[in-house]
């Protein structure tokens, strides 16, 4: 209807012009050249205003994502990654390598995520189950309205990252005690706990490299709250 109302209104326009200047040559020599430029108008807010428009959202929608995911860090993963990588096998190797430090730049992380040990190196049996669940059902609430964040959609590893970690707080809720548990059962569990270390350490590294450019005093305290850093403060020394 708007469509149609628009055309109607320019043709009354024309109609109007002709009527009271009786001059058809005029009306038809600028309508092909508002026609002609109208391709160039077109190629101008297509290519050039609608990609502009799109990175402006999309570097909106970047730190609205990274917003939720210094929130997750900051009530639950951080803690979470510590009590995961206490029973990592490769703990003091996996410390080395994502000991970040304001000294680091693209290149240093982008070796750390290349670097970040992967498999079945966790061993259930050496974490804290009970501080676990623990953790985990104190922030279900707060993990559930994670997901109802419509941004997540447009971050698929960290929205696995988050399923990861619903599913482990799952498999510990409905155990009533961690005594005596069967070995395939304690097989099951580290495979559980591998899992959220592996999808959920590259987000944290990811995150840390845009707190280093953007915010550098969340950076700094995230580095003196490493959870893959056995020694850590958050006293500041020197």
């Amino acid at each position: 209807m708007l469509a149609g109302i628009l055309l109607l209104s320019s043709a009354g326009m024309y109609f109007l012009h002709w009527v009271l200047f009786r001059d058809a040559h005029h009306i038809f020599l600028y309508m092909v050249g508002d026609i002609a430029f109208l391709f160039v108008d077109v190629l101008l807010v297509m290519f050039v205003l609608h990609r502009l428009l799109v990175v402006r959202e999309k570097r909106v929608l970047r730190k609205k994502i990274f917003m939720v995911m210094g929130t997750f860090f900051s009530e639950v993963g951080t803690e979470l990654l510590r009590l995961v990588s206490a029973c990592d096998g490769n703990r003091e190797r996996q410390a080395g390598i994502l000991a970040v430090s304001p000294a680091w730049k693209q290149k240093e992380y982008a070796s750390a995520r290349r670097g970040i040990p992967v498999g079945t190196t966790l061993d259930a049996r050496q974490a804290d189950l009970a501080a676990l669940r623990s953790l985990l059902l104190a922030r279900r609430q707060f993990l559930v309205g994670l997901l109802d964040n419509p941004n997540l959609l447009e971050h698929e590893s960290f929205t696995e990252a988050l399923w990861a970690v619903f599913h482990l707080a799952e498999e510990l809720s409905l155990r009533e005690s961690f005594d005596d548990l069967p070995d395939p059962d304690w097989k099951h569990l580290s495979i559980d706990i591998q899992r959220v270390h592996d999808r959920l350490t590259p987000e944290w590294l990811h995150y840390m490299e845009h707190l280093a450019g953007e915010y550098p005093y969340l950076f700094s305290l995230a580095v003196r709250t490493n959870p893959f850093l056995p020694q850590k403060s958050v006293v500041i020394r020197d």
